[in-house]
């Protein structure tokens, strides 16, 4: 068999190369590529056979499990994110911007955790002891049975792991754990795969929940290598923007419960407390109706959320307009734009548009597309929609109105806090929209020509 030679890893994005260059070809960095040694082939690789290893045992997929045992945080917006609770042996990682909060998150997950029964260990290796302890008195956390350490050495956290068997232990943060026995720095490729691999092993073994914390690259991906992501059960993003209060925890992969769940908590000077309506806080702030305001009735999960979409054209000074956009995915709104002038001939040339969801919220779904359409015209014209008028619906690129999901859903949720009309695709699955009343248009043409008629 041919012995493998030593490799050569990006430290930025994990690439792993034949030899060392300069540059890394797979994200452009320069003086990134380090070598790493080969791993050490055991007897078993060396011969064919019965030798290599022990059969495994088979099993159908007409198994039936057990679904697993939940513990319980007391914080209802992080246990739905979860899928029910903690799962025992579960590795969760959570990322998020810097100073957003996961700190603050995690601190008080740990000592609602604690109060509920489980013993927990909160393992930081940014800061002192004295800190965390002065962020637990600030929160009102000083009398949580939660064990503290501050430590980096991988070999001395499994150690102590080892001995005391907590039921949660919480590492803060994966980038600064140090393995003795991998020749890199602290967070880089070989260090945090190590670390990870280390942590989620000893949690599938021993039974205890390791929640790591992970920092994110400018682009907003957690960093280090892309398998760490894979290693764990779950991964969880900490959103928010820095000048709103609100924050929102969203789950992007989890094996023990639905992706794309969401929680939202408010920043307060008491730490995050949690919001039982996102709906009716998001659109708090909302007062007549204005040009430029349009409410999407979203999903988000499983729970429907109402967000406002709010737009912004005026005469652009500039030779290449500008096209601000926050909340929303960027290329979604050109799309939108394109579909508006060549489907509609509504042209958005010479002019700059400004697109943002308020309260700070993410919204990714294709539903949103007909929203952010009536912002754009409402804007551009200078027509306010109704201010109790929901609208959702995707735009196809020949302009007609695509169906979604859960539109009974979206629809309860808008009644319940007061709206009493809505705006649908025309084949839309609504059997009952209760005491709304729901047009249903078949393409955007006929959707900016009621909406022109009524303005």
């Amino acid at each position: 068999m041919a012995k493998s030679g030593p490799s050569f890893t990006c430290t930025e994005c994990g690439a792993v190369h034949k030899k060392w260059t300069g540059r890394c070809d797979g994200c452009g960095a320069w003086n990134s590529i380090v070598e790493e040694a080969p791993l050490t082939a055991g007897p078993a690789s060396k011969t064919l056979g019965p030798a290599r290893g022990r059969q495994i045992e088979l099993t159908t997929l007409a198994t039936k499990e057990v679904p697993p045992p939940r513990a319980s945080s007391g914080l209802g917006e992080l246990d739905r994110v979860l899928g029910g609770g903690l799962v025992p042996a579960s590795a969760i990682l959570v990322g998020g911007d810097p100073g957003i909060g996961k700190s603050t998150l995690l601190l008080q997950a740990a000592a609602s955790f604690a109060r509920q029964g489980l013993s927990c260990l909160y393992v930081s290796g940014e800061e002192a002891s004295a800190q965390v302890r002065m962020r637990a008195q600030r929160l009102g956390l000083a009398d949580a049975p939660v064990q503290l350490a501050a430590e980096t050495s991988l070999r001395d956290i499994l150690t102590t792991l080892d001995t005391v068997r907590p039921d949660l232990a919480i590492i803060d943060s994966i980038q600064t754990m140090w393995s003795d026995n991998v020749d890199s720095a602290p967070g880089s490729v070989a260090q945090v795969r190590a670390a990870c691999h280390e942590l989620v092993s000893f949690a599938k073994k021993r039974g205890t929940s390791v929640i790591l914390v992970g920092h994110v690259t400018k682009e907003g991906q957690i960093a280090g290598p892309r398998v760490v992501e894979h290693m764990v059960d779950t991964v969880l993003y900490f959103e928010g923007e820095r000048g709103h209060q609100f924050r929102i925890l969203r789950a992007v992969k989890n094996r023990f419960g639905p992706a794309d769940e969401i929680g939202v908590f408010e920043m307060t000077g008491a730490g995050l407390a949690e919001v039982a309506n996102p709906s009716a806080l998001f659109l708090s702030d909302r007062g007549q109706a204005s040009p430029g305001s349009a409410v999407f009735a979203g999903i988000e999960g499983t729970r429907p959320v109402l967000t406002e979409i709010q737009a912004l054209v005026s005469p652009s000074p500039l030779g290449t307009p500008r096209r601000t956009v926050v909340g929303l995915d960027s290329g979604r709104i050109s799309t939108i734009l394109a579909v508006l002038e060549a489907r509609c001939g509504i042209p958005f040339a010479g002019l700059d548009v400004f697109l943002n969801v308020a309260g700070g919220m993410r919204s990714t779904e294709p539903a949103a597309d007909l929203a952010v359409a009536a912002a754009l015209l409402s804007a551009r014209e200078d027509v306010a929609l109704p201010p109790d008028m929901v609208i959702f619906g995707e735009i196809s690129l020949s302009g007609a109105l695509r169906p979604v999901g859960q539109s009974e859903n979206r629809l309860k949720e808008a009644e319940k806090l007061g709206f009493s009309q809505a705006i649908a695709p025309e084949r839309s699955k609504i059997t009952g929209g209760g005491g709304m009343r729901v047009r249903k248009m078949p393409d955007l043409i006929t959707f900016v020509g009621d909406m022109f008629a009524a303005g």
